[in-house]
């Protein structure tokens, strides 16, 4: 659940968010915010295809690949028909199909909106190839696709994206990457669509854009989430991405509904909503739009699964939201100590197991954890997150620097009061969990790096264990186009909210909360690097590229921490 939207979508949000901001105000921010853009290094492209233009045929919403091995990759496509299609795919080591390595037929079908996956076996590791389908004499645009690397590695790139908002604005972050040739793969750390519906002014940017909602409102049976997916593959750059490069993808919350955990969503009763059916359904259409293999014991819910690049790096996706996710607390809840149960769960026990067994067995240099919401301690002073605005900041600030004996009693008070979450919905919700799997990475010896979206923000984090051991590093992602706290904390200056942030989290050692983007995360055996790409406007045709910012850290022990990139 994402608290930086403060009316876009509608959502739930704890106190932190009740600002009182307007949707006229959000809408003008945003403009505003657009119009401006932001200082850039270098244009990266423009053109009205990023608007939602599609052409016609049978292959109109393109080809993906995802879930690569280092024999085998998935590849998909979806035909626009009234009928199942029977197709043709081909497999080859070049663009124009002069060296084709692999051949074969697959059908659609409606049972599955008339989308098809084949995993195509029998490939080369670390082989890049190229395919495409046909269905009589029409053909659809070529893939490119790559399979993982066996043995010595020596650098792997990921571009990592999360929440990619249609309504709010044009998927350039997507379409950047597209145009590079030296991403290995792309991550998806879930928010790939929205389930709701925008309304008021929300909507009128919508239509602005010519990107309002298709079908109208929010969705929640299979045939509103079905097309729902259909149109975010409207989007040119989207389409672009997964011709490019295969992907890699969990889900989050918005994929099914806002707010979700195990057996329901927010704090609504479940069997009232209908919350089982609602979710098959959303997990039936992401399954169906999504290249993702299908689980051998054939569970929908179970997308837990690991990917080794060689001796690099091995990538464990989890899922924090659907399976084993206990309800999230409020404030209230956390305050009185409900969240210091050791049972309370955000992996699940499954999972868990799952998770330690494999990176127990892994001899990879970098364990890395592809997953949804912040897990490093985001906890602010009870009277900001009770009021989030700048004079909140300050006072607090100003009660710090105000040496003990000259503080006055309203300051003692400040310094006295309680530390919580800021978004009790992320790994702060359940700390007997993160603590669970930083303990298991320190104790067997493992350099860990965890990868995180959900906030609409970019941050960076170190991550220790209960000892104060640093145990790994955290990097967050901003959002492909959700609005983040430039639309939601309209009472704190954006310039001061990201060192505000910082000032007040120790472990916080980057924040960036005004921006759009994505993240290129690079491996090598002596370090890991993290390059925050942030688009200039979302709600622009045309866009440049700012690469703000840069971190790193190096394995060993001793030696897991952030530090500046050279």
């Amino acid at each position: 659940m994402e608290h930086q939207m403060d009316s876009v979508g509608g959502e739930d949000r704890p106190d932190v968010w009740r600002a009182g901001v307007s949707r006229r105000a959000f809408l003008g921010r945003s403009l505003a915010w657009g119009a401006a853009g932001s200082g850039a290094m270098a244009l990266s492209g423009c053109g009205g295809a990023d608007a939602g233009e599609i052409d016609s045929g049978l292959f109109r919403h393109g080809v993906a690949s995802g879930d690569p091995l280092v024999d085998r990759v998935i590849i998909w496509t979806h035909v626009t028909s009234s009928t199942a299609v029977d197709l043709q795919w081909e497999f080859a080591l070049d663009p124009v199909f002069a060296k084709i390595e692999r051949s074969g037929q697959v059908s659609t079908s409606l049972e599955r909106d008339n989308t098809a996956k084949m995993d195509v076996t029998g490939l080369k590791s670390g082989q890049t190839y190229y395919y495409r389908f046909r269905a009589g004499a029409e053909t659809s645009d070529t893939g490119r696709t790559r399979t993982l690397p066996q043995g010595d590695v020596s650098q792997i790139r990921l571009a990592v994206f999360s929440c990619a908002n249609y309504q709010a604005g044009y998927f350039h972050a997507y379409g950047d990457v597209a145009r590079r040739d030296d991403v290995d793969c792309a991550v998806q750390l879930g928010d790939y669509v929205y389930e709701t519906g925008a309304s008021g002014d929300e909507s009128l940017l919508a239509i602005v854009l010519k990107r309002d909602s298709d079908p109208e409102g929010e969705v929640s049976t299979l045939q509103g989430y079905r097309s729902r997916h259909a149109q975010y593959r409207n989007d040119a750059s989207l389409r672009a991405l997964h011709a490019s490069v295969a992907m890699i993808a969990v889900w989050d919350d918005h994929d099914i509904v806002n707010g979700t955990w195990r057996d329901g969503a927010g704090d609504a009763d479940p069997i009232a909503q209908g919350f089982v059916a609602r979710r098959a359904a959303a997990v039936q259409a992401w399954r169906e739009w999504l290249p993702i293999r299908e689980t051998a014991a054939g569970d929908p819910l179970k997308i837990y699964r690991s990917f080794d690049f060689g001796n690099l790096l091995s990538l464990h996706m989890l899922d924090t939201r659907v399976i084993g996710r206990d309800q999230p607390l409020t404030t209230a809840q956390y305050l009185a100590g409900a969240g210091d149960s050791p049972a309370r769960q955000l992996l699940g026990a499954e999972q868990s197991a799952w998770l330690q067994a494999k990176v127990q067995a892994s001899g990879a240099t970098w364990q890395v954890l592809g997953q949804q919401v912040l897990m490093a301690p985001m906890h602010l002073p009870l009277s900001i997150v009770g009021d989030f605005t700048q004079d909140k900041f300050a006072e607090y600030f100003d009660a710090q620097d105000t040496a003990p004996a000259q503080r006055s009693d309203y300051q003692n008070g400040l310094m006295s009061q309680p530390l919580v979450p800021y978004n009790l919905d992320a790994w702060d919700g359940y700390p007997a969990a993160r603590a669970s799997v930083l303990g298991m990475a320190r104790a067997l010896g493992k350099n860990l790096v965890v990868l995180a979206g959900d906030t609409h923000n970019a941050w960076a984090s170190d991550l220790l264990d209960a000892s104060g051991n640093n145990v790994g590093v955290e990097f967050a992602g901003a959002s492909v186009s959700s609005p983040g706290f430039e639309a939601s904390a309209l009472r704190i200056d954006s310039s001061y909210l990201a060192s505000a942030m910082v000032r007040a989290i120790p472990q916080l050692r980057y924040a960036q909360t005004n921006r759009r983007g994505y993240m290129l995360v690079s491996f090598t055996p002596a370090e890991t690097r993290a390059d925050w790409k942030f688009i200039s406007s979302t709600l622009h045709n045309s866009y440049s590229i700012d690469a703000q910012y840069s971190l790193r850290t190096l394995p060993g022990l001793g030696q897991r921490r952030l530090l500046q990139s050279i």
